[in-house]
């Protein structure tokens, strides 16, 4: 009956096992998020709480996949690897930052009674740019940071007559 699924699992096996992987580590800097920016949140306004707990909960996630999810990927030096890595979170941040400032401060503007609450700035921020957030960092990640051995050139020799 799924035989044509036993196919597609056969086919994309190292890809699941990387996305199981990724999302462990994931849900691991979820959780770190998730409370650093409700505490923050405690003390300050939504933006330093969201950016705050961000760069945290991205180094704790750079560790876990660096050494866990891509363990078997060539490495390519700390430096190049952890700024890229940190760049295509900005860029994940931005996307979540930017659900956050449409929720807060467009939507609110209007609606300030349902926007202007804890629960609306954590569905807007994580919740919803999260999964925008995750699927570009999957991605990004997979094909500029942690890339691929590429194969050794081999090479190519006249024969001796």
């Amino acid at each position: 009956m799924f035989v044509w699924l036993r196919g597609y699992v056969e086919r994309f096996r190292h890809l699941v096992h990387e996305l199981g992987k990724f999302g462990v580590v994931g849900a691991i800097a979820y959780v770190i998020d998730l409370g650093l920016f409700n505490l923050g949140l405690s003390v300050m306004s939504w933006l330093p709480a969201k950016i705050l707990a961000t760069v945290v909960a991205a180094t704790v996630a750079f560790l876990g996949n660096r050494f866990w999810t891509w363990r078997d990927r060539e490495r390519s030096g700390l430096h190049r690897e952890y700024g890229l890595y940190f760049f295509f979170n900005a860029v994940g941040l931005a996307i979540s930052l930017a659900c956050g400032w449409i929720s807060h401060d467009v939507l609110g503007s209007f609606w300030p009674n349902v926007f202007h609450t804890r629960l609306a700035d954590n569905v807007a921020t994580m919740f919803v740019g999260m999964i925008g957030g995750t699927a570009f960092r999957f991605w990004s990640y997979r094909r500029f940071v942690f890339v691929v051995a590429r194969p050794e050139p081999v090479a190519v020799t006249a024969r001796e007559s």
